[in-house]
């Protein structure tokens, strides 16, 4: 089997966001993880070459990283493309599945790929590859690889990959046809009495749960209406005393505007987002947390008062479970504060 493997510009020891911006490039044999990849593999299987992109390249420039991808596996002669694992790296998972489609769908190759269960890649592209449940981040690299190399190999050895749970893969949403010698009608009749008699079922086809939000009714006179600011982004007091996570933020802090960044505009702080390059919020924190504009409005009449306090989390990575009890408790030290609408910013 001969293998493309796609990666980004870090795992490509390119550079970090600095070089998020780096221009496809094709390089002979395994580079960075595909050299452990490679030894899973064995002598079967070879990484005949790397794709090497920054993230926001490939997603900026789709109009040369496709022919660029599509070339690239067409000189290797590829029988397969791998990409990442690109854990819970929301950037990084979207170029990773993006890769996929090109190959499967222009070339028909198989795709293998890793991702955390809440990477935005997933939902998108998972029609386009046998992608594997992974940790969310790079720590857990060794064991992500071993998983997509099982596939792999199977995959080089002709088998037919059917069943997301015995396989070791994320559902794809491909139907296909399979033979039971039970009817359909029957096993619906079993599946009924287990539901009634509250022992254990398994549907075969499972439906989604959708939360129902009802949104607040629209602030009617802005011009008598307390504002709050809000945001993801991580503009945190210098040396971040609250310790907020980079990545998969367990907090967040509520800071009060004038003391912690400034009276009319964030002149003190720091990024401590991950995920994203900080030079140009540490450069001017009002790109990450607008107070010099919303002072502006309050000045103008534009907004009644400005709220006195901001909260501040790190949206990179969070699950939406803790992004929902985050919001809750916000949600009620504002109405508290007898605070009538808020502006969250992110990245």
């Amino acid at each position: 089997m001969r293998i493309v493997h796609y990666i980004n510009q870090f795992f490509g020891q390119v550079g970090g966001e600095s070089e998020a911006g780096y221009p496809l490039e094709v390089r002979k044999g395994p580079i960075g993880p595909g050299k452990l990849l490679q030894e899973m593999l064995g002598q079967e299987d070879e990484i005949v070459s790397t794709i090497v992109c920054g993230d926001n390249f490939f997603v900026e420039n789709p109009e040369r990283v496709e022919p660029e991808l599509l070339a690239a596996l067409e000189d290797a002669k590829a029988d397969i493309l791998v990409a990442g694992p690109a854990f819970n790296a929301g950037r990084y998972g979207m170029a990773c599945g993006g890769a996929c489609q090109i190959a499967y769908e222009e070339l028909d190759i198989d795709a293998v790929s890793g991702m955390y269960e809440e990477n935005p890649g997933l939902e998108l592209y998972r029609k386009h590859a046998y992608i594997v449940p992974v940790q969310d981040s790079a720590r857990h690299m060794k064991d992500a690889l071993e998983k997509m190399s099982v596939l792999i190999k199977r995959l080089s050895e002709g088998e037919k990959l059917y069943d997301p749970e015995v396989d070791g893969f994320y559902q794809r949403g491909i139907r296909k046809n399979t033979f039971s010698d039970k009817t359909g009608a029957q096993r619906s009749i079993e599946m009924l009495l287990k539901k009634i008699n509250r022992e254990e079922f398994e549907t075969e086809l499972p439906m989604p749960v959708f939360e129902k939000v009802i949104p607040s009714p629209a602030v009617s006179d802005m011009a008598q209406t307390r504002l709050a600011l809000l945001t993801s982004g991580g503009m945190v007091p210098f040396g971040n005393p609250d310790h907020l996570e980079a990545c998969n933020c367990t907090k967040y802090r509520r800071y009060n505007l004038e003391e912690m960044y400034g009276r009319e505009a964030v002149s003190s702080g720091e990024v401590v987002h991950g995920g994203y390059d900080p030079a140009y919020g540490n450069e001017n924190g009002n790109r990450i947390l607008p107070l010099d504009a919303a002072k502006l409005l309050e000045k103008e009449g534009r907004i009644g008062e400005l709220f006195e306090d901001v909260f501040v989390t790190v949206g990179n990575g969070m699950g939406t479970d803790q992004a929902a009890v985050f919001g809750d408790e916000i949600a009620t030290e504002l109405m508290d504060a007898e605070v009538h609408a808020a502006i969250m910013t992110s990245t």
